[in-house]
């Protein structure tokens, strides 16, 4: 067996690996990419959370429909350099399956988020990625974006108000940013400030799901 096909060997069965793992927070299948901006949300949202792969040329059930790399390469590019702000770099491989071609395009974390979106309205928006899904981010997520840039020490205890909204969500379990707007009753703004302030001291833990985003106290807080 020669060395290229060797390698080629070794690329199917890396692909085919790939395919086996399906759709997840840090994959996506594409049948092909029509839409630049819209691909360009799975790309910010990736490197808005884990990084991520997309496998163009792979229909949502895992079969290898192939593509023309050339044609997929130039949208993707267009999506990672006008459609991502600030641009975004990604990086591609060409894969094959039998005479199957699979352009693999692979997204890094970036440090200094977020990376935002074209919007259908045209309106640059923050992504994010859960599971299988892109979702926008909320303002709790780019708050602490932004806080970690500055990151304050943890305090040893906590004002009336503090302990109020600490209390709630202890209280509640998991709780909603609506919901614990509407228990507290305390200004929406305030609440949004110290939710930010409480995820960066790791008091308070935030869960983003396709269903939603839930607050839980993440250590047992001083009464």
């Amino acid at each position: 067996m020669s060395v290229d096909s060797d390698l080629k060997h070794q690329t199917v069965n890396i692909l085919k690996s790939y395919i086996r793992e399906g759709e997840h927070q840090t994959q996506d299948f594409k049948f092909r990419v029509d839409d630049a901006k819209k691909i360009a949300r799975t790309l910010a949202a990736f490197a808005n959370t884990d990084g991520g792969r997309l496998l163009i040329g792979v229909k949502d059930n895992g079969k290898v429909v192939g593509v023309n790399p050339e044609e997929e390469f130039h949208v993707i590019q267009g999506a990672a350099t006008l459609y991502c702000k600030p641009e975004l770099d990604v990086k591609t491989q060409i894969m094959q399956d039998e005479h199957k071609l699979v352009l693999e395009v692979t997204v890094a974390e970036v440090e200094n988020k977020p990376i935002k979106a074209l919007d259908d309205n045209g309106n640059w928006k923050t992504y994010v990625r859960r599971e299988d899904h892109t979702l926008l981010a909320s303002k709790i997520l780019i708050g602490v974006w932004k806080k970690m840039r500055n990151k304050t020490s943890t305090p040893q205890t906590f004002d009336k108000d503090e302990q109020l909204i600490l209390n709630t969500i202890k209280e509640a379990g998991s709780i909603t940013l609506s919901k614990l707007y509407r228990s507290t009753q305390l200004k929406k703004s305030y609440i949004d400030k110290l939710l930010i302030l409480f995820i960066t001291w790791e008091v308070v833990q935030m869960k983003i799901t396709p269903s939603g985003t839930f607050f839980s106290v993440g250590e047992e807080i001083e009464e």
